[in-house]
């Protein structure tokens, strides 16, 4: 967790903190609470030192490795809006909701050890992902491809939904299935034909 006082970190400091964060999601989705800091920095290429110094406790890599997954999946909506049109935005946006949900998944034992530690690895989190979901639904409404009268938070009631029940990887094909589904749903109702 980065102190307003400190310094931006240097390019090749960045790239190792941000090698750091993958690899424990990894490791700690693979392992649990169990995970060794020298398996995380051996799989992200650095040495122990180097992930102490970013990382003094279990507590603070993996409440800073959930955050880091968070932001990824949200900051991706201005670039996949960016490359696709809405409604396909939002159908690849799903699909990593669904990674980061699984990831989340496997991370459970250690995210709450941290909150047993005090900590709050979910602050702002819904929020954010609400706010994505959110830009990504007004852009499909404003190009008439989705229907304008569903809240993000039904979305993501969905979505987490979707997550849950398909979380395994022998399940990831039922899950793209449902949420083709759930796109399907979102289609806006064609006009009505005047009577008569």
């Amino acid at each position: 967790m980065a102190r307003e006082t400190e310094r931006p970190l240097r390019a090749d400091a960045r790239r190792n903190r941000e090698k750091i964060l993958a690899a424990a999601v990894r490791v700690f989705s693979d392992e649990g609470l169990d995970a060794h800091f020298e398996r995380i920095a051996r799989e992200a290429g650095v040495g122990t030192g180097t992930l102490y110094r970013n990382f003094p406790t279990r507590e603070i890599l993996i409440e800073a490795a959930y955050r880091n997954e968070v932001a990824r999946l949200c900051d991706a909506v201005p670039d996949l809006l960016a490359a696709l049109p809405p409604r396909e935005a939002l159908r690849a946006w799903m699909g990593r909701f669904v990674d980061y949900a699984t990831a989340k998944l496997g991370m459970a034992d250690a995210l709450r050890a941290v909150v047993a530690s005090g900590g709050d690895p979910y602050g702002h989190s819904r929020d954010m992902i609400q706010d994505a979901i959110s830009t990504l639904m007004a852009a499909g409404t404003a190009a008439g491809a989705l229907r304008s009268d569903i809240r993000a938070a039904d979305m993501f009631a969905a979505l987490a939904g979707i997550a849950l029940t398909s979380a395994r990887p022998e399940q990831r094909d039922q899950a793209e299935r449902l949420l083709d589904l759930t796109l399907d749903g979102l289609r806006p109702a064609p006009p009505r034909l005047p009577e008569g």
